[in-house]
């Protein structure tokens, strides 16, 4: 009875214990960082990346729009606090951005088993420009129109973008060492589920 309640709704018991779990680690990544002017770098990417390549597209992108709007609610789970006018933050269009890495990561790996490391690539690839090109068009106009600072583009590339890339890029080589790994043992785990 309660099995059949699971399969007719929206998301099961364990899906929905997997979104919160990944929303609450993107707030702890959160707060492991390294203070960096603009735009910190944080362990959020690293949790983007495992809940697109675990959750799947839909459930990844579940757990990043959750974990953002807790911390819109006023929770301060963002890497500088909370609250509706963290809209207003320059950094803001990266949380918009997690929502579309994880899709994105998750889309391209979900339907690959075994998941092989060049797709893998592809995808954190993909899914990181995801991020960057919200991130660094909201930080551009916040700098430019909010804080009234006049910040070329390239410049606003240069703060967003390249200056945590060799972060991320290390972040994106942990995913590939630990990714296919994880992917086949909760293959397995879906198929033990479904019997």
């Amino acid at each position: 009875m309660v099995a059949e309640r699971e399969k007719t709704s929206w998301l099961s018991a364990r899906e929905l214990s997997l979104v919160a779990l990944f929303a609450a680690l993107s707030g702890i990544g959160g707060f492991i960082r390294i203070p960096i002017p603009y735009v910190p770098l944080t362990l959020q990417t690293l949790m983007v990346m495992f809940s697109g390549l675990i959750l799947g597209g839909r459930l990844g992108a579940l757990s990043q729009l959750v974990y953002i709007l807790v911390g819109l609610m006023g929770v301060p789970i963002f890497a500088h606090g909370g609250g509706p006018g963290y809209v207003l933050q320059p950094t803001f269009g990266y949380l918009l951005g997690f929502i579309c890495g994880a899709y994105l990561i998750g889309n391209i790996t979900e339907r690959h088993d075994p998941l092989k490391r060049s797709l893998l690539f592809v995808a954190l690839l993909a899914g990181t420009l995801a991020i960057y090109v919200p991130g660094v068009t909201v930080l551009y106009l916040n700098l430019n129109f909010i804080q009234q600072k006049a910040v070329s583009l390239s410049a606003a590339i240069k703060i967003g973008c390249l200056v945590v890339l060799p972060g991320d890029l290390i972040k994106i080589g942990v995913v590939l060492y630990l990714g296919p790994l994880l992917h086949q043992r909760l293959q397995i785990s879906k198929a033990d589920n479904s019997h």
